[in-house]
């Protein structure tokens, strides 16, 4: 296990190899590999790229997010103009039923809403919208539809696994409760841990996935 203070220079260097960030804007605290992000940020995408580099830096177990997005005035959008836009966005994407989804906007936090049929239409609604201008975060609150019957899904999840070449699907066991995926085991980096989470959220009929797999960097 690395140190606390090794994790945290990691990541202060991680930070600065971000182009569209400024370090100085960042503070950077580490108890236990749980790594805190705070300060302020001028753009939501900001945020996401410096809660990216943090989970890029070995060692680290968590990360606690708490930067908050100040916009420039020049930035600032009134609520019902963000939504508007999320809504035209909505409907230029055609992988996204965007007749199945309801935004809310609240002082420039968005609300997405409603039920779609896969978790990738969930996925795309977020990434689509999230840094449009004036929002300052997005809670993706829209439901998967189960589709399918559990054993159908854990063995689409296995074939999955097998499939890829990252990482060893024999370390990962796949459960399912309902039409929740439970994932154990071991993985070797946060990078084949995100490997199988994805894995487990492609599979039609998801509508949760608890991760319980461990970090072994040994």
């Amino acid at each position: 296990m690395k140190a606390d203070s090794e994790i945290q220079k990691n990541v202060m260097d991680e930070l600065k190899w971000e182009p569209v960030l400024n370090p100085s804007e960042i503070g950077v605290a580490v108890h236990n590999g749980v790594v805190t992000l705070s300060g302020y940020v001028d753009n939501y995408a900001k945020k996401i790229a410096a809660e990216n580099a943090a989970w890029r830096v070995k060692g680290v177990q968590a990360v606690a997010e708490e930067l908050e997005v100040r916009f420039l005035a020049s930035e600032k959008l009134p609520d019902n103009e963000i939504a508007e836009n999320i809504v035209r966005t909505l409907k230029w994407h055609t992988t996204i039923p965007d007749e199945q989804i309801r935004v809310k906007v609240t002082e420039g936090w968005v609300y997405l809403e409603g039920e779609v049929d896969w978790n990738f239409q969930k996925e795309s609604a977020f990434n689509a919208i999230r840094f449009l201008k004036g929002v300052k975060g997005v809670s993706n609150l829209i439901a998967v539809k189960p589709r399918v019957n559990t054993n159908v899904v854990k063995e689409n999840i296995r074939k999955a696994l097998e499939r890829n070449a990252d990482f060893e699907a024999n370390n990962i066991k796949v459960e399912t409760l309902g039409n929740k995926v439970i994932l154990k085991g071991k993985t070797r980096s946060r990078i084949e841990k995100d490997s199988a989470e994805r894995a487990a959220w492609s599979a039609p009929g998801v509508m949760a996935v608890e991760d319980l797999l461990v970090i072994d960097y040994n």
